[in-house]
Protein backbone atom coordinates (compact mmCIF):
# COMPACT_ATOMS: atom_id res chain seq x y z
CA UNK A 1 0.00 0.00 0.00
CA UNK A 2 1.94 3.14 -0.98
CA UNK A 3 1.52 6.45 1.47
CA UNK A 4 2.26 9.74 1.37
CA UNK A 5 3.45 11.62 4.19
CA UNK A 6 1.05 14.83 4.65
CA UNK A 7 3.02 18.27 3.91
CA UNK A 8 3.46 20.14 7.54
CA UNK A 9 0.52 22.63 6.48
CA UNK A 10 -1.49 19.68 5.36
CA UNK A 11 -0.78 18.01 8.84
CA UNK A 12 -1.25 21.32 10.61
CA UNK A 13 -4.78 21.62 8.96
CA UNK A 14 -5.61 17.90 9.87
CA UNK A 15 -4.67 18.77 13.77
CA UNK A 16 -6.51 22.28 14.37
CA UNK A 17 -9.64 20.58 13.04
CA UNK A 18 -12.24 19.61 15.77
CA UNK A 19 -16.12 19.17 16.44
CA UNK A 20 -17.19 22.95 16.20
CA UNK A 21 -14.50 24.18 14.21
CA UNK A 22 -14.61 21.07 11.05
CA UNK A 23 -11.41 22.21 8.85
CA UNK A 24 -13.04 21.17 5.15
CA UNK A 25 -14.28 23.89 2.72
CA UNK A 26 -16.86 23.08 -0.14
CA UNK A 27 -18.15 24.57 -3.10
CA UNK A 28 -22.18 24.11 -4.18
CA UNK A 29 -22.95 24.19 -7.38
CA UNK A 30 -26.93 25.06 -8.86
CA UNK A 31 -27.39 22.64 -12.40
CA UNK A 32 -30.68 23.66 -14.11
CA UNK A 33 -32.61 19.95 -14.32
CA UNK A 34 -33.77 18.61 -17.75
CA UNK A 35 -36.14 16.34 -15.73
CA UNK A 36 -37.85 15.77 -12.14
CA UNK A 37 -35.29 12.66 -11.43
CA UNK A 38 -31.97 14.57 -13.03
CA UNK A 39 -30.69 15.39 -9.43
CA UNK A 40 -31.07 11.51 -8.15
CA UNK A 41 -29.38 10.62 -12.32
CA UNK A 42 -26.19 13.08 -10.88
CA UNK A 43 -26.53 11.16 -7.73
CA UNK A 44 -25.91 7.83 -9.36
CA UNK A 45 -23.38 9.35 -12.05
CA UNK A 46 -21.07 10.77 -9.48
CA UNK A 47 -20.85 7.69 -7.31
CA UNK A 48 -20.12 5.96 -10.46
CA UNK A 49 -17.27 8.01 -11.72
CA UNK A 50 -16.01 8.44 -7.88
CA UNK A 51 -14.58 4.97 -7.83
CA UNK A 52 -12.42 5.07 -10.67
CA UNK A 53 -11.05 8.82 -9.36
CA UNK A 54 -7.72 7.74 -7.16
CA UNK A 55 -7.68 10.81 -5.11
CA UNK A 56 -10.95 10.45 -4.34
CA UNK A 57 -9.91 6.94 -2.55
CA UNK A 58 -7.16 8.23 -0.59
CA UNK A 59 -7.96 8.36 3.54
CA UNK A 60 -5.39 9.91 6.21
CA UNK A 61 -4.24 7.47 8.69
CA UNK A 62 -1.65 8.39 12.04
CA UNK A 63 1.94 7.19 11.19
CA UNK A 64 4.45 6.70 13.89
CA UNK A 65 8.21 6.32 12.82
CA UNK A 66 10.49 6.33 16.14
CA UNK A 67 13.17 5.99 13.06
CA UNK A 68 12.76 9.47 12.18
CA UNK A 69 11.79 11.42 14.57
CA UNK A 70 10.57 14.46 12.54
CA UNK A 71 8.17 11.99 11.06
CA UNK A 72 7.39 10.88 14.48
CA UNK A 73 3.57 11.92 14.94
CA UNK A 74 2.41 12.33 11.76
CA UNK A 75 -0.16 11.85 9.16
CA UNK A 76 -0.22 9.87 5.95
CA UNK A 77 -2.12 9.78 2.63
CA UNK A 78 -3.28 5.93 1.48
CA UNK A 79 -5.57 4.24 -0.77
CA UNK A 80 -8.72 3.32 1.17
CA UNK A 81 -9.25 -0.41 0.91
CA UNK A 82 -12.47 -0.43 1.76
CA UNK A 83 -13.68 2.53 -0.50
CA UNK A 84 -17.55 2.61 -0.78
CA UNK A 85 -18.42 5.24 -3.06
CA UNK A 86 -22.11 5.06 -2.17
CA UNK A 87 -20.82 6.18 1.75
CA UNK A 88 -19.84 9.81 0.19
CA UNK A 89 -22.44 10.50 -2.41
CA UNK A 90 -26.08 11.04 -0.32
CA UNK A 91 -29.02 11.96 -2.27
CA UNK A 92 -31.22 14.27 -0.59
CA UNK A 93 -35.28 14.76 -0.36
CA UNK A 94 -36.29 17.59 -2.00
CA UNK A 95 -35.21 21.25 -1.17
CA UNK A 96 -36.86 24.83 -1.78
CA UNK A 97 -33.32 26.39 -0.26
CA UNK A 98 -29.93 25.40 -1.11
CA UNK A 99 -28.43 27.27 1.13
CA UNK A 100 -30.34 26.49 4.44
CA UNK A 101 -29.46 22.44 3.50
CA UNK A 102 -25.98 23.51 2.73
CA UNK A 103 -25.04 25.57 6.18
CA UNK A 104 -26.94 22.46 8.16
CA UNK A 105 -24.40 19.94 6.18
CA UNK A 106 -21.52 22.13 6.62
CA UNK A 107 -21.34 21.58 9.79
CA UNK A 108 -20.47 18.48 10.23
CA UNK A 109 -17.06 17.46 9.99
CA UNK A 110 -16.02 14.38 7.25
CA UNK A 111 -15.73 11.28 9.05
CA UNK A 112 -11.76 11.11 9.35
CA UNK A 113 -11.45 6.95 9.20
CA UNK A 114 -12.32 6.98 5.48
CA UNK A 115 -11.87 9.29 2.42
CA UNK A 116 -12.47 12.90 3.92
CA UNK A 117 -14.91 14.52 1.42
CA UNK A 118 -18.42 14.45 0.30
CA UNK A 119 -21.21 15.00 -2.55
CA UNK A 120 -24.34 15.74 -1.44
CA UNK A 121 -26.60 15.58 -4.23
CA UNK A 122 -30.26 18.63 -3.35
CA UNK A 123 -33.13 18.13 -5.60
CA UNK A 124 -35.05 21.11 -6.21
CA UNK A 125 -38.70 21.59 -5.12
CA UNK A 126 -39.25 23.23 -8.35
CA UNK A 127 -38.14 20.08 -10.32
CA UNK A 128 -36.36 22.42 -12.91
CA UNK A 129 -32.84 22.33 -10.89
CA UNK A 130 -31.06 21.06 -8.45
CA UNK A 131 -27.37 21.43 -6.34
CA UNK A 132 -24.61 19.74 -5.79
CA UNK A 133 -22.78 20.44 -2.14
CA UNK A 134 -19.03 18.91 -2.74
CA UNK A 135 -17.29 19.29 0.74
CA UNK A 136 -13.27 17.77 1.03
CA UNK A 137 -11.25 18.20 4.26
CA UNK A 138 -8.15 20.85 3.83
CA UNK A 139 -5.86 18.09 4.61
CA UNK A 140 -7.09 15.85 1.61
CA UNK A 141 -7.13 19.08 -1.05
CA UNK A 142 -6.75 22.80 -1.23
CA UNK A 143 -8.89 25.05 -3.76
CA UNK A 144 -7.30 23.73 -6.76
CA UNK A 145 -6.72 20.19 -6.20
CA UNK A 146 -10.78 20.49 -4.95
CA UNK A 147 -11.57 21.21 -8.19
CA UNK A 148 -9.58 19.09 -10.23
CA UNK A 149 -11.28 15.79 -8.06
CA UNK A 150 -15.07 17.52 -8.42
CA UNK A 151 -14.27 17.97 -12.05
CA UNK A 152 -12.77 14.54 -12.40
CA UNK A 153 -16.66 13.36 -11.93
CA UNK A 154 -18.15 15.83 -13.84
CA UNK A 155 -19.20 15.59 -17.09
CA UNK A 156 -16.21 14.99 -19.93
CA UNK A 157 -14.39 18.07 -20.64
CA UNK A 158 -11.24 19.82 -21.76
CA UNK A 159 -8.99 20.43 -18.82
CA UNK A 160 -5.26 21.51 -19.44
CA UNK A 161 -2.62 18.06 -18.60
CA UNK A 162 -0.57 18.71 -15.59
CA UNK A 163 3.38 18.94 -16.79
CA UNK A 164 5.25 15.75 -15.53
CA UNK A 165 7.17 16.45 -12.69
CA UNK A 166 10.71 14.97 -11.99
CA UNK A 167 11.09 12.12 -9.71
CA UNK A 168 13.19 13.11 -6.60
CA UNK A 169 15.91 10.85 -5.41
CA UNK A 170 14.93 8.60 -2.18
CA UNK A 171 15.88 10.54 0.73
CA UNK A 172 17.99 8.69 3.17
CA UNK A 173 18.48 9.14 7.20
CA UNK A 174 21.63 11.85 6.75
CA UNK A 175 21.90 14.75 4.21
CA UNK A 176 24.40 14.01 0.91
CA UNK A 177 27.62 15.80 2.64
CA UNK A 178 27.77 18.16 -1.06
CA UNK A 179 24.89 20.00 -0.29
CA UNK A 180 25.53 20.68 3.32
CA UNK A 181 26.46 24.67 2.81
CA UNK A 182 22.99 24.78 0.38
CA UNK A 183 21.13 23.43 3.02
CA UNK A 184 22.94 25.35 5.87
CA UNK A 185 21.96 28.74 3.73
CA UNK A 186 18.57 28.08 3.43
CA UNK A 187 17.82 27.09 6.50
CA UNK A 188 19.57 30.49 7.79
CA UNK A 189 17.44 31.66 5.05
CA UNK A 190 14.37 30.43 6.79
CA UNK A 191 15.17 31.41 10.21
CA UNK A 192 15.57 35.22 8.91
CA UNK A 193 12.03 34.38 6.82
CA UNK A 194 10.34 33.29 10.24
CA UNK A 195 11.86 36.09 12.27
CA UNK A 196 10.06 38.51 9.99
CA UNK A 197 6.81 36.78 9.93
CA UNK A 198 6.83 36.91 13.47
CA UNK A 199 7.62 40.57 13.37
CA UNK A 200 5.21 41.35 10.86
CA UNK A 201 2.18 39.77 12.83
CA UNK A 202 3.42 41.17 16.02
CA UNK A 203 2.95 45.21 14.25
CA UNK A 204 -0.08 43.99 12.51
CA UNK A 205 -1.85 43.58 16.11
CA UNK A 206 -1.51 47.02 16.81
CA UNK A 207 -4.05 49.86 17.47
CA UNK A 208 -6.38 47.01 15.52
CA UNK A 209 -10.13 48.13 15.10
CA UNK A 210 -12.42 45.45 14.65
CA UNK A 211 -15.83 44.46 15.09
CA UNK A 212 -17.77 41.83 17.53
CA UNK A 213 -19.60 40.90 14.62
CA UNK A 214 -16.61 39.31 13.24
CA UNK A 215 -15.79 37.22 15.99
CA UNK A 216 -17.40 34.40 18.28
CA UNK A 217 -17.29 31.78 20.29
CA UNK A 218 -17.78 28.43 19.08
CA UNK A 219 -21.14 27.31 18.54
CA UNK A 220 -20.35 24.72 15.89
CA UNK A 221 -23.36 25.95 14.03
CA UNK A 222 -22.73 27.46 9.94
CA UNK A 223 -25.17 29.37 7.57
CA UNK A 224 -24.37 30.19 4.22
CA UNK A 225 -25.52 32.52 1.69
CA UNK A 226 -24.61 33.14 -2.49
CA UNK A 227 -24.31 36.51 -4.46
CA UNK A 228 -23.81 36.85 -7.69
CA UNK A 229 -22.48 40.15 -9.68
CA UNK A 230 -21.91 41.26 -13.23
CA UNK A 231 -18.03 40.83 -14.40
CA UNK A 232 -18.41 43.15 -16.37
CA UNK A 233 -19.44 45.53 -14.12
CA UNK A 234 -16.25 45.24 -11.79
CA UNK A 235 -14.27 45.38 -14.70
CA UNK A 236 -16.30 49.04 -15.58
CA UNK A 237 -14.63 49.74 -12.47
CA UNK A 238 -11.45 48.53 -12.31
CA UNK A 239 -11.14 50.21 -15.78
CA UNK A 240 -11.90 53.50 -14.09
CA UNK A 241 -10.01 53.34 -10.92
CA UNK A 242 -7.24 50.91 -12.04
CA UNK A 243 -5.85 48.02 -9.78
CA UNK A 244 -6.76 44.43 -10.59
CA UNK A 245 -10.04 42.49 -10.11
CA UNK A 246 -9.09 40.87 -6.99
CA UNK A 247 -8.68 44.57 -5.50
CA UNK A 248 -11.90 45.50 -6.42
CA UNK A 249 -13.63 42.45 -5.03
CA UNK A 250 -12.14 42.58 -1.73
CA UNK A 251 -13.12 46.53 -1.41
CA UNK A 252 -16.62 45.42 -2.38
CA UNK A 253 -16.18 43.16 0.81
CA UNK A 254 -15.23 46.14 2.88
CA UNK A 255 -18.01 48.50 1.62
CA UNK A 256 -20.54 45.40 2.10
CA UNK A 257 -18.89 44.96 6.17
CA UNK A 258 -19.57 48.85 6.55
CA UNK A 259 -23.29 48.78 5.76
CA UNK A 260 -23.84 45.42 7.37
CA UNK A 261 -22.55 46.86 10.58
CA UNK A 262 -24.39 49.87 9.87
CA UNK A 263 -28.10 48.62 9.27
CA UNK A 264 -27.59 46.39 12.11
CA UNK A 265 -27.10 48.91 14.65
CA UNK A 266 -23.09 48.17 15.55
CA UNK A 267 -21.50 50.83 13.59
CA UNK A 268 -18.36 50.96 11.59
CA UNK A 269 -16.41 53.77 12.69
CA UNK A 270 -13.04 53.57 13.49
CA UNK A 271 -13.18 49.48 12.18
CA UNK A 272 -10.57 48.41 9.96
CA UNK A 273 -10.57 44.43 11.03
CA UNK A 274 -7.61 42.44 9.38
CA UNK A 275 -8.43 40.26 6.33
CA UNK A 276 -6.34 37.31 5.65
CA UNK A 277 -6.19 36.69 1.70
CA UNK A 278 -4.45 33.45 0.78
CA UNK A 279 -1.75 33.02 -1.98
CA UNK A 280 -0.96 30.04 -3.51
CA UNK A 281 2.35 28.96 -4.28
CA UNK A 282 1.83 26.29 -6.53
CA UNK A 283 2.35 26.74 -10.46
CA UNK A 284 -1.18 26.43 -12.03
CA UNK A 285 0.20 23.48 -14.34
CA UNK A 286 2.13 21.67 -11.72
CA UNK A 287 1.53 17.94 -11.37
CA UNK A 288 1.29 16.25 -7.52
CA UNK A 289 -0.98 18.97 -6.31
CA UNK A 290 -1.86 17.09 -3.23
CA UNK A 291 0.01 18.80 -0.66
CA UNK A 292 -1.43 22.55 0.31
CA UNK A 293 1.19 25.29 -0.92
CA UNK A 294 -0.22 29.08 0.67
CA UNK A 295 0.78 31.76 1.73
CA UNK A 296 -0.96 35.15 2.03
CA UNK A 297 -1.38 38.98 2.58
CA UNK A 298 -2.72 40.64 5.19
CA UNK A 299 -4.45 43.59 4.72
CA UNK A 300 -6.65 45.95 6.96
CA UNK A 301 -9.86 46.56 5.17
CA UNK A 302 -11.23 50.61 5.07
CA UNK A 303 -14.81 49.59 6.50
CA UNK A 304 -14.68 53.11 8.45
CA UNK A 305 -13.94 54.32 5.16
CA UNK A 306 -17.28 56.30 4.08
CA UNK A 307 -16.09 56.81 0.75
CA UNK A 308 -16.78 54.20 -2.16
CA UNK A 309 -14.12 54.79 -4.51
CA UNK A 310 -11.72 55.54 -1.32
CA UNK A 311 -12.23 52.16 0.16
CA UNK A 312 -11.13 50.69 -3.06
CA UNK A 313 -8.15 53.04 -3.12
CA UNK A 314 -7.09 51.87 0.23
CA UNK A 315 -7.29 48.14 -0.74
CA UNK A 316 -5.32 48.92 -3.99
CA UNK A 317 -2.67 50.42 -1.91
CA UNK A 318 -2.92 48.20 0.60
CA UNK A 319 -2.69 44.68 -1.82
CA UNK A 320 0.82 46.99 -3.84
CA UNK A 321 2.36 47.48 -0.70
CA UNK A 322 1.79 43.48 -0.30
CA UNK A 323 2.73 42.27 -3.37
CA UNK A 324 5.95 44.44 -3.63
CA UNK A 325 7.05 43.14 -0.39
CA UNK A 326 6.42 39.40 -1.13
CA UNK A 327 4.01 36.32 -0.17
CA UNK A 328 7.05 34.82 1.91
CA UNK A 329 7.80 37.51 5.17
CA UNK A 330 5.15 39.00 5.79
CA UNK A 331 2.39 38.79 8.55
CA UNK A 332 -0.01 37.18 6.01
CA UNK A 333 2.74 34.75 5.56
CA UNK A 334 1.58 32.65 8.72
CA UNK A 335 1.37 29.92 6.95
CA UNK A 336 4.29 29.24 6.14
CA UNK A 337 5.75 28.92 9.57
CA UNK A 338 3.81 25.49 9.20
CA UNK A 339 7.08 24.12 8.01
CA UNK A 340 9.43 24.60 10.51
CA UNK A 341 7.27 22.97 13.34
CA UNK A 342 7.51 18.90 13.36
CA UNK A 343 5.35 16.23 12.85
CA UNK A 344 4.95 15.98 16.72
CA UNK A 345 4.89 19.84 17.26
CA UNK A 346 1.89 19.97 14.84
CA UNK A 347 0.23 16.81 16.94
CA UNK A 348 0.52 18.42 20.92
CA UNK A 349 0.05 22.03 19.41
CA UNK A 350 -2.88 21.77 16.63
CA UNK A 351 -5.35 22.66 19.50
CA UNK A 352 -3.29 25.39 20.80
CA UNK A 353 -2.83 26.82 17.22
CA UNK A 354 -6.33 26.66 16.44
CA UNK A 355 -7.07 28.65 19.05
CA UNK A 356 -5.20 31.69 17.96
CA UNK A 357 -6.74 32.39 14.51
CA UNK A 358 -8.44 35.49 16.07
CA UNK A 359 -5.39 36.83 17.18
CA UNK A 360 -3.85 36.52 13.51
CA UNK A 361 -6.82 38.34 11.39
CA UNK A 362 -10.86 38.36 11.86
CA UNK A 363 -11.82 37.37 8.08
CA UNK A 364 -10.60 35.37 5.64
CA UNK A 365 -11.63 36.62 1.98
CA UNK A 366 -9.96 33.77 -0.71
CA UNK A 367 -10.61 33.10 -4.15
CA UNK A 368 -10.89 29.83 -5.61
CA UNK A 369 -10.13 28.86 -9.58
CA UNK A 370 -12.52 27.40 -11.44
CA UNK A 371 -12.35 26.61 -15.03
CA UNK A 372 -14.33 28.94 -17.75
CA UNK A 373 -15.11 26.12 -19.83
CA UNK A 374 -19.08 25.12 -18.98
CA UNK A 375 -19.66 22.74 -16.71
CA UNK A 376 -22.36 19.83 -16.31
CA UNK A 377 -23.63 17.02 -15.03
CA UNK A 378 -25.53 14.11 -16.42
CA UNK A 379 -25.92 16.81 -19.42
CA UNK A 380 -27.15 19.57 -17.11
CA UNK A 381 -25.33 22.69 -17.08
CA UNK A 382 -23.84 24.17 -14.14
CA UNK A 383 -25.53 27.85 -13.77
CA UNK A 384 -24.05 29.01 -10.21
CA UNK A 385 -21.46 27.90 -8.14
CA UNK A 386 -20.57 29.23 -4.48
CA UNK A 387 -17.29 28.08 -2.99
CA UNK A 388 -17.53 27.97 0.94
CA UNK A 389 -13.69 27.99 3.12
CA UNK A 390 -13.54 27.23 6.35
CA UNK A 391 -14.76 28.62 9.22
CA UNK A 392 -11.37 29.94 11.69
CA UNK A 393 -12.32 29.09 15.85
CA UNK A 394 -13.40 32.62 17.32
CA UNK A 395 -14.09 34.42 13.75
CA UNK A 396 -18.18 34.79 12.91
CA UNK A 397 -17.35 35.23 9.00
CA UNK A 398 -15.70 33.89 6.11
CA UNK A 399 -15.72 35.22 2.49
CA UNK A 400 -14.67 33.22 -0.70
CA UNK A 401 -15.29 34.32 -4.42
CA UNK A 402 -14.81 32.32 -7.86
CA UNK A 403 -15.40 34.09 -11.31
CA UNK A 404 -17.22 31.61 -13.35
CA UNK A 405 -18.45 32.38 -17.14
CA UNK A 406 -18.70 36.12 -16.98
CA UNK A 407 -20.54 36.23 -13.39
CA UNK A 408 -18.63 36.55 -9.82
CA UNK A 409 -19.99 34.34 -7.12
CA UNK A 410 -19.53 34.86 -3.74
CA UNK A 411 -19.85 32.25 -1.21
CA UNK A 412 -20.44 33.40 2.34
CA UNK A 413 -20.13 30.78 5.50
CA UNK A 414 -21.35 32.43 8.84
CA UNK A 415 -21.55 31.24 11.94
CA UNK A 416 -25.42 30.89 12.22
CA UNK A 417 -25.70 32.01 16.03
CA UNK A 418 -23.47 34.91 15.63
CA UNK A 419 -24.83 35.92 12.27
CA UNK A 420 -28.36 35.44 12.14
CA UNK A 421 -28.60 37.88 9.66
CA UNK A 422 -26.47 36.95 6.46
CA UNK A 423 -28.57 37.27 4.03
CA UNK A 424 -27.94 40.73 5.15
CA UNK A 425 -24.60 41.10 4.25
CA UNK A 426 -25.50 39.30 1.04
CA UNK A 427 -27.58 41.84 0.19
CA UNK A 428 -25.09 44.29 1.05
CA UNK A 429 -22.41 42.93 -1.31
CA UNK A 430 -25.02 43.80 -4.07
CA UNK A 431 -25.75 47.48 -2.74
CA UNK A 432 -21.62 48.16 -2.92
CA UNK A 433 -21.49 47.36 -6.45
CA UNK A 434 -23.94 49.49 -7.71
CA UNK A 435 -22.30 52.54 -5.51
CA UNK A 436 -18.90 52.22 -6.62
CA UNK A 437 -20.84 51.60 -10.21
CA UNK A 438 -22.65 55.09 -9.20
CA UNK A 439 -19.25 56.31 -8.37
CA UNK A 440 -17.46 55.92 -11.63
CA UNK A 441 -20.20 56.80 -14.02
CA UNK A 442 -19.84 60.86 -14.83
Amino acid sequence: MISDLLAPLDLAFWNIESDRHPMHLGALGVFAAHSPTAGAHAADLLAARAAAVPGLRMRIRDVWQPLAPLAFGGAAREPAPDFEPLDHVLLHKPTADFHSEAGRLMERPLERGRPPWEAHVLPGEDGVSFAVLFKFHHALADGLRALMLAAAIMDPMDLPEPRPRPAEPPRGLFPDVRKLPGLVRGTLSDVGRALDIGTSVARATLGVRSSPALTSEPTGTRRTAGVIIDLDEVHVVRKTVGGTVNDVLIAVVAGALRRWLDERGDGSEGVSPRALIPVSRRRPRTAHPQGNRLSGYLIRLPVDDPDPLGRLRAVRTAMDRNKDAGPNRGAGAVALLADHVPPLGHRLGGPVVGQAARLLFDILVTSVPLPSLGLKLGGCPLTEVYPFAPLARGQALAVAVSTYRGSVHYGLVADAEAVPDLDLLARSLTEEVRALITACTP
